[in-house]
This record gives structure tokens, C-alpha cells and sequence, in this order.
């Protein structure tokens, strides 16, 4: 049985999405069988895999919204052990619909498990908020990775996204873990990103990756050519940092 991972912080601009896509990537070329869900209305996970945010067919809107079943909306990749359930713009709207559908928090969920025992690892990219979407990425998941960037403000608002975890937990999914806190966007020139990673550390205690994701030219590139960076620059420090974090979670089970 697959294990579903969501990767979320309500906070924008951490490296979320270039998580999603790195680590799915990276556990697909270890010969892990993985799906990405892209549950952000931005769609940016869809095209750092090079599909089409305006073109794509049946997407996870339609899953959402129409009950379309997910193994109808998923898609192929550039690599052979990954698919893709897209996302599209029209997405935006979709937490306005949700609102009035009973079990509205479980619809993902429901949707994902028919195909669960298909996959060794499915992730979920979540959207920057804490609305409907995201709660709906918990409720499906097994476990949530929470990344965060080396910056001043690293825990601001993390407080909240915490105690949506513990409300989910207590409400709607007693199971849901914390995969683990992975630090981004890290820079070995400044002692701001030193004294980010000391205070997270001290704060999460043993939940956080020993691996770290670096700031990297490379790295930022790569969505723009519609690549994961494994497949854009495999010797980068990016690529590297991305393989040492997929070997930590697949660590875990």
C-alpha cells in the first residue's frame, strides 16, 4: 500500500512546489512507483513537468468538482515511474464549490484511495492557504512535509498551519504524521540561514531532515524548462540535495 505525503505550508514562496516536483522525480528514477497530485490552482507542478497549464485534458479540478474518478485525470510523465494528476487555473474556484458538498473535507481522500495500492509514494502539492484544498490534502494523506525557508520570518505563521495539523488530527484524520520539517533556500554565506536552521532545529526538535535544500541558480531554472532538476542538471547542488532527501524518506518506509 502506497504511502501519500503532503507537502504544505500556508506560507508561499518556500520551495513547496520545487519540492513536489524534485522529490517525486528523484523517487520515480529510484524506482519507486509515484504519483504527484497538483492541488495548487497556480498549477506550477504541472508545467515543472512540463504539461500545460491551459491545455491539459481532465485534471484534479474535475476529480474535485465532477467526481471524475483520479485514475481518469492522471497523466503521464517525462518519467516512466511517475504520473501526474494536473491541476489548471479554473482550479481557483473550486474551494467556492466545495463549500456547499457534504464531506467536502474528504473528497480527495475518497478519490485518491482507489488507486492508492497502485503506488509506492503519492504526493500531494498543496496549495499556499489553509482553505478547503489543503485541508482536503491532509485528510488524504498519511504524513505531512512542512518546508521551510531560511529566512527572518521562518516560523511566522507556522503556529497556524500546526494547529490546523492538530485539528485535523483530532477531527478528521487521527493518523496524519509529520513526515518531517525540510529546510530551503539555504545559503552558506549568511549567518541568517545558520541561525534559521539552529532555530527550527531547536523548535521540531528530531523532525527535521538532516538533508537541506540550497539556494541554487540551477535549481530555480528548471521549472522554466518544464524539467525537474534531475533531469536538467543532474550534478547540481540541487540535484544532490533532492536525491538526499528522497533517500531519507524512503529511510522512513
Amino acid at each position: 500500500m502506497g504511502r501519500i505525503i503532503a507537502i504544505a505550508n500556508q506560507k508561499g514562496g518556500v520551495g513547496k512546489t520545487t519540492t513536489a516536483v524534485n522529490l517525486a522525480s528523484c523517487l520515480a528514477l529510484s524506482e519507486q512507483k509515484t504519483l504527484l497530485v497538483d492541488l495548487d490552482p497556480q498549477a506550477n507542478a504541472t508545467s515543472g513537468l512540463g504539461a500545460s497549464k491551459t491545455s491539459v485534458g481532465k485534471s484534479v479540478y474535475d476529480v474535485m468538482i465532477n467526481n471524475t474518478p483520479l485514475s481518469h485525470a492522471r497523466t503521464g510523465t517525462g518519467l516512466a515511474l511517475l504520473d501526474l494528476v494536473p491541476s489548471r487555473l479554473s482550479l481557483v474556484g473550486c474551494e467556492v464549490e466545495l463549500v456547499s458538498q457534504p464531506g467536502r473535507e474528504n473528497k480527495l481522500k475518497r478519490a485518491i484511495t482507489p488507486v492508492k495500492s497502485e503506488y509506492r509514494y503519492l504526493l500531494i502539492d498543496c496549495p499556499p492557504s489553509l482553505g478547503l484544498l489543503t485541508l482536503n490534502g491532509l485528510v488524504a494523506a498519511d504524513s505531512v512535509l512542512i518546508p521551510i525557508q531560511c529566512e527572518f520570518y521562518a516560523l511566522e505563521g507556522l503556529g497556524k498551519l500546526l494547529s490546523t495539523i492538530r485539528l485535523v488530527q483530532r477531527k478528521l484524520n487521527p493518523a496524519l504524521a509529520i513526515e518531517g520539517v525540510l529546510l530551503t533556500m539555504y545559503d552558506t554565506r549568511t549567518n541568517l540561514s545558520r541561525q534559521v536552521l539552529e532555530e527550527v532545529r531547536g523548535y521540531f526538535k528530531g523532525k527535521v531532515f538532516k538533508t537541506v535544500i540550497p539556494r541554487n541558480v540551477k535549481l530555480a531554472e528548471a521549472p522554466s524548462f518544464g524539467k525537474p532538476i534531475i533531469l536538467y542538471d543532474a550534478m547540481s547542488m540541487g540535484a544532490e540535495a533532492y536525491l538526499n532527501l528522497t533517500k531519507e524518506v524512503m529511510r522512513v518506509g
